[in-house]
């Protein structure tokens, strides 16, 4: 089992910076092979998956963060971070912690980023 807690959501300017980390409760050899990646909702939009990382370290983002946010991970402290430069008005949303091992998916609660002058 594997729980996961984001913490770093809040309201940003156009153009500010915001890191989200998402901690996960479980053994760090498990947590070396979990594939980890941001999700985000919006309101009344389905929700999107914005950032990957794989347990190898490669990394992939949607079209619209490219350049902008960074995903990394620090396998020694169970922990996945999403840099965000840049920001926009439409980055936001719920975002959303999630990690996959073979069949197994896990959420966390999800934090809000709001971008508003």
């Amino acid at each position: 089992q594997v729980r996961l807690v984001e913490v770093g959501g809040g309201m940003v300017q156009p153009g500010g910076s915001l890191r989200l980390s998402c901690a996960a409760s479980t053994s760090e050899t498990l947590f070396n092979m979990l594939h980890m990646a941001w999700y985000r909702q919006a309101p009344g939009e389905t929700r999107e998956l914005v950032a990957q990382i794989y347990s190898d370290g490669t990394t992939d983002y949607v079209d619209s963060v490219k350049g902008r946010f960074i995903i990394s991970r620090d396998n020694a402290k169970n922990r996945m971070y999403l840099q965000m430069h840049s920001m926009k008005p439409e980055d936001t949303a719920v975002y959303y912690c999630h990690a996959s091992f073979l069949l197994d998916l896990y959420w966390g609660q999800g934090t809000q980023v709001t971008v508003s002058s």
